[in-house]
Protein backbone atom coordinates (compact mmCIF):
# COMPACT_ATOMS: atom_id res chain seq x y z
CA UNK A 1 0.00 0.00 0.00
CA UNK A 2 1.27 3.48 -0.84
CA UNK A 3 2.08 6.29 1.55
CA UNK A 4 0.47 9.48 0.28
CA UNK A 5 2.85 12.30 -0.58
CA UNK A 6 0.25 15.07 -0.41
CA UNK A 7 -0.17 18.33 1.44
CA UNK A 8 -2.20 18.31 4.64
CA UNK A 9 -5.00 20.38 3.07
CA UNK A 10 -5.52 17.75 0.34
CA UNK A 11 -5.35 14.91 2.86
CA UNK A 12 -7.99 16.65 4.97
CA UNK A 13 -10.24 17.05 1.93
CA UNK A 14 -9.88 13.35 1.14
CA UNK A 15 -10.85 12.50 4.71
CA UNK A 16 -13.93 14.75 4.57
CA UNK A 17 -14.97 13.37 1.16
CA UNK A 18 -14.63 9.80 2.43
CA UNK A 19 -16.58 10.50 5.62
CA UNK A 20 -19.40 12.08 3.62
CA UNK A 21 -19.57 9.04 1.35
CA UNK A 22 -19.76 6.80 4.42
CA UNK A 23 -22.59 8.96 5.78
CA UNK A 24 -24.50 8.82 2.48
CA UNK A 25 -24.15 5.09 1.70
CA UNK A 26 -23.53 3.49 5.10
CA UNK A 27 -23.37 -0.32 4.66
CA UNK A 28 -23.80 0.12 0.90
CA UNK A 29 -20.26 1.53 0.61
CA UNK A 30 -17.63 -1.17 0.05
CA UNK A 31 -14.47 0.80 -0.78
CA UNK A 32 -13.13 4.28 -1.47
CA UNK A 33 -9.87 4.18 -3.46
CA UNK A 34 -7.55 7.00 -4.50
CA UNK A 35 -5.62 6.38 -7.72
CA UNK A 36 -3.64 8.24 -10.37
CA UNK A 37 -1.27 11.18 -9.88
CA UNK A 38 -2.31 11.81 -6.27
CA UNK A 39 -1.15 8.33 -5.28
CA UNK A 40 1.92 8.26 -7.56
CA UNK A 41 3.58 11.47 -6.38
CA UNK A 42 2.91 13.46 -9.58
CA UNK A 43 -0.01 15.43 -8.17
CA UNK A 44 0.08 19.17 -8.95
CA UNK A 45 -2.29 21.10 -6.70
CA UNK A 46 -3.47 23.58 -9.33
CA UNK A 47 -3.66 21.24 -12.33
CA UNK A 48 -4.33 17.64 -11.26
CA UNK A 49 -7.58 15.91 -10.39
CA UNK A 50 -8.09 13.67 -7.40
CA UNK A 51 -9.24 10.42 -8.99
CA UNK A 52 -11.49 8.38 -6.73
CA UNK A 53 -12.92 4.91 -7.29
CA UNK A 54 -16.09 4.39 -5.24
CA UNK A 55 -17.23 0.78 -4.93
CA UNK A 56 -20.90 0.38 -4.00
CA UNK A 57 -23.24 -2.55 -3.52
CA UNK A 58 -25.65 -0.72 -5.85
CA UNK A 59 -24.51 1.75 -8.54
CA UNK A 60 -27.89 2.36 -10.16
CA UNK A 61 -28.72 5.93 -11.15
CA UNK A 62 -30.85 6.35 -8.05
CA UNK A 63 -27.98 5.24 -5.87
CA UNK A 64 -25.36 7.42 -7.59
CA UNK A 65 -27.70 10.42 -7.45
CA UNK A 66 -27.39 10.38 -3.66
CA UNK A 67 -23.85 11.75 -4.08
CA UNK A 68 -24.89 14.57 -6.45
CA UNK A 69 -24.80 17.18 -3.69
CA UNK A 70 -21.37 16.00 -2.61
CA UNK A 71 -19.81 16.16 -6.07
CA UNK A 72 -21.34 19.60 -6.64
CA UNK A 73 -19.59 21.24 -3.68
CA UNK A 74 -16.96 23.79 -4.66
CA UNK A 75 -14.39 22.41 -2.20
CA UNK A 76 -14.56 19.06 -4.02
CA UNK A 77 -14.22 20.61 -7.51
CA UNK A 78 -10.94 18.74 -8.19
CA UNK A 79 -12.46 15.36 -7.28
CA UNK A 80 -13.26 12.99 -10.14
CA UNK A 81 -15.18 9.96 -8.88
CA UNK A 82 -16.14 6.73 -10.65
CA UNK A 83 -18.96 4.69 -9.11
CA UNK A 84 -18.77 0.92 -9.70
CA UNK A 85 -19.99 -2.27 -8.16
CA UNK A 86 -17.32 -4.87 -7.54
CA UNK A 87 -18.98 -7.21 -10.03
CA UNK A 88 -19.07 -4.58 -12.79
CA UNK A 89 -15.44 -3.66 -12.17
CA UNK A 90 -14.16 -7.23 -12.40
CA UNK A 91 -16.29 -7.91 -15.50
CA UNK A 92 -14.80 -4.84 -17.22
CA UNK A 93 -11.09 -5.69 -16.91
CA UNK A 94 -11.06 -7.33 -20.33
CA UNK A 95 -12.56 -4.22 -21.98
CA UNK A 96 -10.49 -1.57 -20.18
CA UNK A 97 -7.16 -3.26 -19.37
CA UNK A 98 -5.11 -0.04 -19.70
CA UNK A 99 -7.30 1.82 -17.23
CA UNK A 100 -7.34 -0.97 -14.65
CA UNK A 101 -3.60 -1.62 -14.95
CA UNK A 102 -3.07 2.09 -14.30
CA UNK A 103 -5.33 1.97 -11.26
CA UNK A 104 -3.64 -1.13 -9.85
CA UNK A 105 -0.20 0.38 -10.39
CA UNK A 106 -0.73 3.32 -8.01
CA UNK A 107 -3.60 3.33 -5.54
CA UNK A 108 -4.39 3.89 -1.89
CA UNK A 109 -7.35 2.48 0.02
CA UNK A 110 -9.04 5.37 1.81
CA UNK A 111 -11.83 3.22 3.22
CA UNK A 112 -13.04 -0.36 3.13
CA UNK A 113 -11.80 -3.49 1.45
CA UNK A 114 -9.04 -3.75 -1.16
CA UNK A 115 -11.19 -4.91 -4.06
CA UNK A 116 -8.23 -4.58 -6.46
CA UNK A 117 -6.17 -7.22 -4.71
CA UNK A 118 -5.91 -10.37 -6.80
CA UNK A 119 -7.31 -8.72 -9.94
CA UNK A 120 -5.46 -9.99 -13.03
CA UNK A 121 -5.30 -8.43 -16.50
CA UNK A 122 -4.96 -10.60 -19.61
CA UNK A 123 -2.16 -9.18 -21.80
CA UNK A 124 -4.01 -10.34 -24.91
CA UNK A 125 -6.79 -7.91 -24.06
CA UNK A 126 -4.16 -5.25 -23.36
CA UNK A 127 -2.68 -5.67 -26.85
CA UNK A 128 -6.09 -5.29 -28.49
CA UNK A 129 -6.82 -2.08 -26.57
CA UNK A 130 -3.36 -0.61 -27.25
CA UNK A 131 -3.75 -1.28 -30.97
CA UNK A 132 -7.26 0.15 -31.04
CA UNK A 133 -6.32 3.28 -29.09
CA UNK A 134 -3.16 3.96 -31.10
CA UNK A 135 -4.76 3.50 -34.51
CA UNK A 136 -7.84 5.50 -33.49
CA UNK A 137 -5.59 8.41 -32.57
CA UNK A 138 -3.71 8.14 -35.85
CA UNK A 139 -6.95 8.37 -37.80
CA UNK A 140 -8.17 11.29 -35.68
CA UNK A 141 -4.88 13.20 -35.87
CA UNK A 142 -4.69 12.94 -39.66
CA UNK A 143 -8.29 14.07 -39.95
CA UNK A 144 -7.74 17.07 -37.67
CA UNK A 145 -4.50 18.00 -39.43
CA UNK A 146 -6.43 18.77 -42.60
CA UNK A 147 -8.42 21.41 -40.73
CA UNK A 148 -5.65 22.79 -38.51
CA UNK A 149 -2.39 22.67 -40.49
CA UNK A 150 -2.48 26.45 -41.07
CA UNK A 151 -3.53 27.28 -37.50
CA UNK A 152 -0.29 27.17 -35.50
CA UNK A 153 -1.76 27.51 -31.99
CA UNK A 154 -4.54 24.96 -32.55
CA UNK A 155 -2.12 22.48 -34.11
CA UNK A 156 0.24 22.83 -31.16
CA UNK A 157 -2.61 22.34 -28.68
CA UNK A 158 -3.65 19.16 -30.50
CA UNK A 159 -0.05 17.92 -30.54
CA UNK A 160 0.47 18.59 -26.82
CA UNK A 161 -2.75 16.85 -25.82
CA UNK A 162 -2.11 13.91 -28.13
CA UNK A 163 1.48 13.39 -26.96
CA UNK A 164 0.34 12.88 -23.37
CA UNK A 165 -2.34 10.33 -24.28
CA UNK A 166 -0.07 8.49 -26.73
CA UNK A 167 2.73 8.16 -24.17
CA UNK A 168 0.14 6.71 -21.83
CA UNK A 169 -0.69 4.06 -24.46
CA UNK A 170 2.97 3.36 -25.19
CA UNK A 171 3.67 2.71 -21.50
CA UNK A 172 1.44 -0.29 -21.92
CA UNK A 173 2.99 -1.30 -25.24
CA UNK A 174 6.24 -1.57 -23.27
CA UNK A 175 4.48 -4.07 -21.00
CA UNK A 176 3.60 -6.14 -24.06
CA UNK A 177 7.31 -6.23 -24.89
CA UNK A 178 8.08 -7.59 -21.42
CA UNK A 179 9.36 -4.29 -19.99
CA UNK A 180 8.47 -2.62 -16.69
CA UNK A 181 7.46 0.91 -17.73
CA UNK A 182 8.51 4.03 -15.87
CA UNK A 183 5.86 6.43 -14.62
CA UNK A 184 7.12 9.91 -15.45
CA UNK A 185 6.57 10.90 -19.09
CA UNK A 186 10.20 11.87 -19.67
CA UNK A 187 11.38 8.48 -18.36
CA UNK A 188 8.82 6.62 -20.45
CA UNK A 189 10.04 8.52 -23.51
CA UNK A 190 13.59 7.30 -22.87
CA UNK A 191 12.31 3.72 -22.66
CA UNK A 192 10.28 4.12 -25.85
CA UNK A 193 13.36 5.48 -27.63
CA UNK A 194 15.23 2.35 -26.62
CA UNK A 195 12.54 0.03 -27.97
CA UNK A 196 11.38 1.82 -31.12
CA UNK A 197 13.09 3.90 -33.78
CA UNK A 198 11.43 7.19 -32.96
CA UNK A 199 12.63 10.76 -33.32
CA UNK A 200 13.37 11.23 -29.62
CA UNK A 201 14.52 14.81 -30.14
CA UNK A 202 11.16 15.76 -31.66
CA UNK A 203 9.19 14.07 -28.86
CA UNK A 204 11.39 15.79 -26.29
CA UNK A 205 10.66 19.15 -27.88
CA UNK A 206 6.92 18.44 -27.75
CA UNK A 207 7.03 17.61 -24.03
CA UNK A 208 9.29 20.58 -23.25
CA UNK A 209 7.01 22.99 -25.12
CA UNK A 210 3.93 21.48 -23.46
CA UNK A 211 5.41 22.15 -20.02
CA UNK A 212 6.47 25.65 -21.21
CA UNK A 213 10.18 24.93 -20.81
CA UNK A 214 10.78 26.04 -24.40
CA UNK A 215 8.86 28.07 -27.00
CA UNK A 216 8.37 26.53 -30.41
CA UNK A 217 9.25 28.48 -33.53
CA UNK A 218 6.56 29.17 -36.11
CA UNK A 219 7.81 26.46 -38.47
CA UNK A 220 8.14 23.83 -35.74
CA UNK A 221 4.47 22.89 -35.38
CA UNK A 222 4.09 21.24 -38.77
CA UNK A 223 7.48 19.50 -38.71
CA UNK A 224 6.96 18.12 -35.20
CA UNK A 225 3.45 16.98 -36.08
CA UNK A 226 4.83 15.22 -39.16
CA UNK A 227 7.56 13.46 -37.13
CA UNK A 228 5.02 12.47 -34.49
CA UNK A 229 2.67 10.88 -37.05
CA UNK A 230 5.51 8.99 -38.79
CA UNK A 231 6.64 7.52 -35.49
CA UNK A 232 3.10 6.45 -34.54
CA UNK A 233 2.69 4.74 -37.90
CA UNK A 234 5.97 2.85 -37.39
CA UNK A 235 5.01 1.80 -33.85
CA UNK A 236 1.58 0.60 -35.01
CA UNK A 237 3.33 -1.74 -37.47
CA UNK A 238 5.41 -3.19 -34.63
CA UNK A 239 2.30 -3.52 -32.48
CA UNK A 240 0.57 -5.51 -35.22
CA UNK A 241 3.33 -8.12 -34.95
CA UNK A 242 3.29 -8.55 -31.16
Amino acid sequence: MLKLNLGQKIKNLLDVFTEELKSIYKDGLISVILYGSASSGEFVDTHSNLNILVILKDNSLESIKKAAGLSGKFKFRMFSALFFTEEFMRASCDVFPIEFIDIKENYKILYGRDVLEGMTIDLKNLRFQCEHELKSRLIYLKQRYLALHKDRSSLQALLFKSATSVIHILRNVLRLKGKEPAYLKEDVLRQISGEFKINAEAWGKILAAKSKKIRLKAQDSNSLFNDFIKDLEAISVVLDRL
